[in-house]
């Protein structure tokens, strides 16, 4: 399965020390599926004065996002969605260019550059070869020189064959030029588990990426923070990589017909709620969505966050969320070991371990290839049910 459930009961202090907080759920043994990091042990006898301080060194403040609700709009696909933004801002920016395998006259293998060839010409849309490290190298060396540059990667997978070109140029030439360079680069492509696209093309690299100095990511999963996201990241004067789920591309939703930007730092909250902070990102948001409906009949009330910055954080939600629930369920497609969901627990461990009522669990894909097998592929992901097992588990 995804994840292995375990039935392990906390230390006490989990059930006293946060007494002075209105909680249904205080003062009974919690159950929990997967671990990732011990909280501390002498948590119970922190002071109380100590859930005053500012422990959230790595928030960072961002300005409001833009609503998506609006008295008009158009419905699009998201894939769409993302050429509207890309569309917009080489529009607006004659700097922004973008490059890659069969983006130009194909229109991209997920049809998110049709068109674009016809309207911008050949340079701005311009086809390369089937050699990642060369045309991701020629892309930073572009952005270095002042072009914009958004590259494709025909599947995210196909990357990993540019990681010398993403690590040590584009994600460190800012810092060993001494500033003289800015890389405003944006690297972008399909990824995550498919529908029986086999190993090398059902690929999480997010995992790969964050320990990179330098670059930011995020993740879109709705056709309005797609939009919003891809302007962010071409506007963004760092390289920016843009990771989107192959299985999302044809969600819909009505999205405002005037511009927006969102930010790059900023998490989502998809659903308030009073009982368990829920963190999750891309195609896993329906899978909590969809097993929210299963808690609220039994009585649950998860708040669920779309965390969508994956570096940095957004410790600002994430903690506001967490002193109010004061338990934590990550869901992620990352894989589990060095995955997104590590870094998110330690960030949590370290910032707001005074705040939590139970250990921060985790739900994350298993550490295997993905099967061919359409069966077997569903083994390796996490699955609803087992989402409302664990929050069930939590919540004891």
């Amino acid at each position: 399965m995804a994840a292995t459930i375990q039935s392990i009961t906390t230390p006490s202090s989990f059930s006293t020390a946060n007494s002075i907080h209105s909680n249904k759920f205080n003062g009974r043994k919690v159950g929990f599926v997967v671990v990732r990091s011990e909280l501390n042990a002498k948590r119970g006898s922190m002071p109380a004065r100590c859930r005053t301080r500012n422990l959230i060194s790595q928030a960072v403040a961002t300005p409001a996002a833009p609503t998506a609700s609006s008295k008009t709009g158009h419905e699009v696909l998201l894939f769409e969605a993302l050429r509207e933004g890309l569309d917009e801002e080489m529009e607006r920016d004659a700097r922004v260019c973008v490059m890659g395998e069969d983006v130009g006259h194909y229109g991209g293998s997920y049809k998110v550059t049709k068109g674009l060839a016809p309207k911008y010409g050949d340079l701005r849309v311009l086809d390369t070869p089937i050699a990642e490290n060369s045309f991701t190298g020629m892309g930073i060396g572009a952005a270095m020189t002042g072009l914009r540059p958004v590259i494709e990667g025909m599947n995210m997978g196909f990357l990993l064959l540019a990681f010398n070109q993403i690590s040590n140029n584009c994600g460190m030439l800012h810092y060993t030029s001494g500033g003289q360079f800015k890389i405003p680069v944006v690297i972008r492509g399909p990824g995550g588990v498919g529908r029986q696209l086999g190993a090398e093309h059902s690929q999480r690299l997010e995992s790969y990426f964050q320990s990179i100095p330098g670059i930011q990511m995020v993740a879109c999963s709705t056709p309005y923070n797609a939009k919003g996201l891809m302007k962010a990241a071409i506007r963004s004067e760092n390289p920016v990589i843009l990771f989107e789920h192959v299985l999302l591309y044809n969600l819909k939703e009505k999205i405002p017909d005037e511009e927006y930007v969102l930010s790059l730092e900023e998490a989502e909250m998809v659903r308030p709620g009073e009982h368990i902070t829920i963190l999750t990102y891309s195609r896993m948001r329906y899978h909590v969505m969809q097993a929210a409906k299963t808690l609220v009949n039994k009585g649950y009330d998860p708040e669920v966050i779309d965390i969508r910055s994956l570096k940095p954080f957004d410790l600002r939600t994430i903690g506001n969320s967490i002193k109010k629930t004061h338990r934590v369920l990550i869901v992620e497609e990352c894989m589990r070991t060095g995955g997104i969901g590590a870094s998110l627990t330690a960030a949590i461990n370290e910032n707001f371990n005074d705040y939590l009522d139970a250990p921060v669990v985790c739900l994350s894909s298993q550490d295997v290839p993905t099967p061919y097998a359409g069966t077997l592929e569903e083994w390796t992901v996490v699955q609803p049910a087992q989402i409302v097992t664990a929050v069930e588990q939590l919540c004891r």
